[in-house]
């Protein structure tokens, strides 16, 4: 008879939100060792601000192409690049932590390719909702969408789990609840931000794009239209 294993007592993180997480810590590292004058010389303390006014998702960008039907590149990257982008260090890691933490649960069930998806196509709903909704010229920038878009995710699965069980599937959304009575707080507080707007509707992304990456989630669907 051959000895079982032994099993790591940590679960490891999938390899695309582990990759997701370092890009976002890179970044992040290398804007905070440039401010201090560690690496990059003088001009590295204007690094943050130089990679917002390059990768942030602008509303007025977005708008003057809408007007003018020219949509270059270098902009439309915009969509994407402003989710590697953050204010600060405290920005970036409650976003790096919550990515994680929500990667980690998704990344479990969905694919790499579907975890990645989920974040990316966020973001870029999540940013497009930003500028037709509030048409805030202050510039996007964060994970937070792309972040949200998970928890969507994880949401959906808990809402099938509890569909499952028999228990109130309105439960699923106590999370996100939470997070957006947190966010009602801070407002209150400190001031709202209309970049509230852009992580519901990176939420509502990854929830409704479940339906979709799931495993077998075609499969289902297909069966629930011919059942109908």
């Amino acid at each position: 008879m051959s000895s079982p294993e032994p099993q790591s007592p940590i679960n490891p993180l999938p390899p695309v939100v582990a990759a997701l997480f370092l890009i976002i810590v890179g970044i992040e590292t290398a804007f905070w060792l440039g401010s201090k004058g560690i690496v990059g010389g003088p001009g590295a303390v204007g690094w943050r601000l130089a990679a917002v006014q390059k990768y942030a998702f602008s509303t007025d960008i977005f708008q003057w192409m809408l007007a003018n039907g020219r949509w270059s590149p270098e902009h439309l990257w915009r969509f994407v690049t402003y989710a590697f982008i953050h204010g600060n260090f405290t920005h970036a890691l409650f976003g790096g932590v919550l990515l994680l933490a929500m990667g980690k649960m998704v990344g479990e069930v969905f694919s790499a390719i579907s975890t990645l998806t989920v974040f990316l196509l966020s973001s870029v709903v999540g940013a497009l909702g930003y500028a037709l909704i509030t048409g805030s010229s202050v510039p996007l920038i964060g994970s937070y969408p792309g972040v949200y878009g998970l928890i969507g995710a994880f949401t959906f699965l808990l809402w099938i789990r509890l569909g499952l069980v028999g228990a109130p599937q309105a439960r699923a959304f106590s999370l996100i609840g939470m997070l957006m009575a947190i966010q009602l707080i801070f407002g209150l507080i400190f001031g709202s931000n209309p970049d509230w707007v852009a992580d519901v509707c990176g939420f509502g992304t990854g929830f409704l794009l479940s339906f979709l990456l799931v495993p077998g989630g075609w499969r289902r669907i297909r069966e629930k239209i011919r059942r109908d």
